[in-house]
């Protein structure tokens, strides 16, 4: 299962992870995406319908980052079970690329790496920003190799949660629902095809201010 989730989102104040405006990475989330990606209506950020027409960004805002992006219930920076075990879990740690920052408690593993995701018959790719639902150490689920269920029991079992570009991309059936199944996979840069996910690429690192 996949919900949908976007940068300014309040959906729990009450809540530690109940909020869009920081990610798991990004303590300035919503600064550095540009704002609200949806519309602001009473001073609340909600969703809204994304269509191909725009290429299934936001009508009322322009993002400084890829709006097509993700999470995974895998926090390989802030949490201590998951930054603990990277090393030996993360496919690509060993790579060229990540294996000198491995042990650097401010680099993710994770954060920009690009996903396909299938829902439907409609393949789309976005990047993660994030990590969740409900989970944050989920390395069965995230890396394993026998197609292990997510271990979060919240929102419907959900492994993933989507943003409005992709929910619209994917042509999920609800904007905010929690009852779209997809399938998903981990792809590399160069194997990421021309689409509306690659007109802007986020680049940037963690941002941890505390």
């Amino acid at each position: 299962m996949a919900t949908t989730f976007w940068v300014g989102e309040i959906f729990d104040p009450n809540a530690e992870d109940g909020s869009q405006v920081e990610s798991a990475y990004d303590d300035r989330w919503l600064d550095h995406f540009g704002g609200c990606d949806g519309v602001v209506t009473r001073g609340k950020c909600e969703t809204e319908p994304r269509t191909a027409a725009n290429g299934f960004f936001p009508t009322r805002m322009t993002p400084r980052e890829n709006p097509f992006y993700l999470d995974l219930p895998y926090d390989d920076v802030g949490d201590e079970v998951a930054n603990r075990q990277r090393a030996a879990v993360v496919p690509w740690a060993s790579d060229e690329r990540y294996s000198a920052r491995v042990s650097d408690p401010g680099f993710s593993l994770l954060k920009n790496r690009w996903v396909r995701i299938r829902h439907a018959g409609k393949v789309c790719y976005g990047q993660i920003q994030d990590a969740g639902p409900g989970r944050y150490d989920d390395a069965k689920y995230v890396f394993g190799t026998d197609d292990a269920r997510p271990a979060n029991d919240r929102f419907n079992g959900a492994g993933m949660d989507v943003s409005p570009a992709l929910n619209g991309c994917l042509g999920f059936a609800e904007l905010d629902g929690e009852n779209d199944r997809i399938d998903w996979q981990f792809v590399d840069d160069a194997a990421v095809p021309r689409g509306p996910w690659k007109i802007i690429v986020t680049t940037s690192g963690v941002t941890h201010e505390s």
